[in-house]
């Protein structure tokens, strides 16, 4: 992972201004494979989502077509196309069986990138991750979500064009291949319209920036409400300002959404509660395998479940908090407490969605990880009744709302059931 030290300032290329919809891409994003002309977009990410996750061993034809349903000549016919845009690559042989070698691929997972910016309360994070989502550069800095719009944007578009600026100096899409890949991810797999497909893109051309911010907000419209603390960001059109500024297509959803569908794919249960703790405190929500964010998008603002009726006054309006509470002892350094309150209210949702983990994040958890996962997963154990409801600190990179937030962008690239969810 590189670090990026100075800023291009200069953004190269353009994009389609009038990001106007929270979809990045299609329709239908089922597990099985359709042999249709018109859906050859979605068997190609069906396909780019095995590779990816066969990792460096790859993946045969066979295998891909028996996993997708698709036949082999329409296998052989994607994994041609994907090769040739520089996608996919061959990754060796496996031994006979009693025909000849099966030759398996893999994703090149340099062939594209996506940004995360993580816009927290006094900290901006940015990283750009290739295909495979490993993180290639990374920057973070002071910031200030109440200095007003203007400023945030152009703090935003910095750091942004600071991560590409790495990018180019790493080579990590290069001249004609990267404008193929580019087209042919944004294009062939049915995300063309809202990336502004058939404009020129500069080498080092992101496929999107997703963005992840405190809520309350509505990622459909791509507009914040009444944030926590920062009322003024009510209504503002946050993303269509943020393309215009970056040239790029933006994805705006709740930081611990985003953490969420980061999250997704590195545990073994299709139920869980991401709980993250730093400037405030909120949950991200996987039910069944999808991110759950509720019909009006309000699902997760499990800071403002109030747990002691007349307890202390809370920035939304409130009291008694469980944010306020938990804030208020880890201010005066009494970590059990504010273990032992966040405990509370992870037990109320293991009871009330039988979910079958709990994971911690946040910065406040990462400086005491052991002192958290112990004394809330005691309260848990306590009031689960039994169950044995697993809590652990969330695994994963060092940025996890940021990296989930260039998920945001990729997930329906490889047409990730838990991408359908993003619109």
């Amino acid at each position: 992972m590189a670090d990026v030290t100075d800023v291009n300032r200069g953004v190269s290329g353009g994009a389609n201004r009038g990001v106007n919809s929270g979809v990045i891409g299609g329709v239908n994003r089922g597990s099985a494979g359709a042999n249709l002309p018109v859906l050859r977009g979605h068997n190609a990410a069906l396909v780019l989502d095995l590779l990816r996750t066969a990792g460096e061993g790859g993946i045969s034809r066979l295998e891909l077509a028996e996993r997708t349903g698709l036949t082999p000549q329409a296998v052989s016919k994607i994994t041609a196309r994907l090769r040739a845009e520089g996608m996919a690559a061959e990754a060796g042989r496996r031994a006979s069986t009693g025909g000849k070698p099966r030759t398996v691929l893999r994703l090149v997972p340099s062939a594209a990138h996506a940004v995360g910016l993580h816009l927290d309360r006094d900290e901006l994070t940015a990283v750009l991750v290739d295909l495979a989502g490993t993180p290639v550069a990374v920057r973070r800095v002071p910031f200030d979500l109440g200095a007003g719009a203007e400023r945030v944007i152009e703090a935003a578009a910095v750091q942004v064009d600071a991560v590409r600026a790495a990018a180019v100096r790493g080579d990590a899409v290069r001249g004609g291949a990267g404008r193929t890949r580019v087209d042919s991810l944004q294009a062939g797999l049915g995300v063309g319209a809202p990336f502004g497909v058939g404009e020129p893109l500069g080498v080092g051309e992101p496929l999107g920036v997703g963005v992840a911010m405190p809520g309350p907000l509505d990622h459909v419209t791509g507009v914040p409400r009444r944030v926590t603390g920062f009322p003024q960001w009510d209504g503002f059109p946050l993303r269509e300002a943020l393309a215009a500024r970056l040239q790029l297509p933006v994805v705006l959803d709740k930081d611990t959404n985003a953490a969420a569908l980061g999250l997704a794919p590195r545990g073994p249960g299709d139920s869980f509660v991401y709980l993250h703790l730093g400037t405030g405190l909120g949950a991200g929500l996987v039910l069944g395998g999808t991110l759950h964010r509720g019909a009006r998008t309000g699902a997760g603002e499990f800071g403002h479940q109030v747990i002691q009726l007349d307890g202390p006054l809370c920035e939304c309006g409130n009291r008694g908090c469980i944010e306020a509470l938990c804030l208020a002892a880890v201010a005066r350094g009494d970590l059990a407490e504010a273990a032992r309150v966040l405990g509370a209210g992870a037990a109320n949702l293991v009871g009330l969605l039988d979910i079958d983990r709990v994971l911690l994040g946040g910065r406040t958890i990462a400086a005491h990880e052991e002192r958290f996962v112990r004394g809330v997963g005691a309260v848990v154990a306590e009031r689960a009744r039994g169950t044995g409801i697993p809590v652990a600190a969330a695994e994963g990179g060092a940025h996890p709302v940021a990296e989930g937030a260039a998920q945001l962008v990729l997930a329906p690239v490889f047409r990730h059931r838990r991408g359908a969810e993003l619109g």
